[in-house]
């Protein structure tokens, strides 16, 4: 029994790993697409350090927000990180209907995928598409949008 209790501990690191091995997917293709950023707003502006993020969506999102609908299949939304003043990389995340099933139900954020795209728009497969997921699941309230009181806010300016 006392042999036993020593491995609990080896037991329970085992299980965590094996249960973490679902998180740590690399980028992986999916329908997420690089949208013409032309064709988006640019509503919110967070900065941290020396990393500036420029997030925009499509007016149809806002306008959707602002009337308290959720936000409409086929929206795009994208966080420009820039360092030290050049694009680094970008996020997008997009709705589409049904898109939700194609992961299973631990890893679902309703109908959004999420990818990471480098500064030539090329998908970036050495970002972690899961940890995007993992951590937007916590705002499945907010429509999986950290930005959300943003958006409400938003009325034309920029929000820095």
């Amino acid at each position: 029994m006392r042999h036993f209790i020593k491995r609990i501990p080896i037991l329970v690191a085992v299980a965590g790993a094996v249960t973490l091995v679902g998180w740590t997917v690399e980028a992986e293709p999916n329908r997420t697409t690089m949208p013409e950023l032309a064709g988006l707003v640019h509503y919110t502006t967070v900065r941290r350090g020396n990393v500036t993020e420029h997030i925009m969506t499509t007016k149809e999102a806002i306008q959707a927000v602002k009337n308290g609908q959720p936000v409409p299949a086929g929206t795009h939304f994208v966080l420009v990180d820039y360092r030290d003043g050049q694009v680094y990389r970008t996020f997008v995340m997009e709705k589409g209907l049904g898109w939700g099933g194609d992961y299973d139900e631990d890893r679902r954020t309703g109908d959004w995928q999420f990818q990471w795209f480098k500064p030539d728009g090329s998908i970036n497969m050495a970002e972690n598409t899961a940890r995007c997921q993992s951590c937007h699941s916590s705002r499945a309230d907010e429509d999986f949008l950290y930005t959300l009181d943003d958006l409400k806010a938003f009325d034309g300016a920029v929000i820095d």
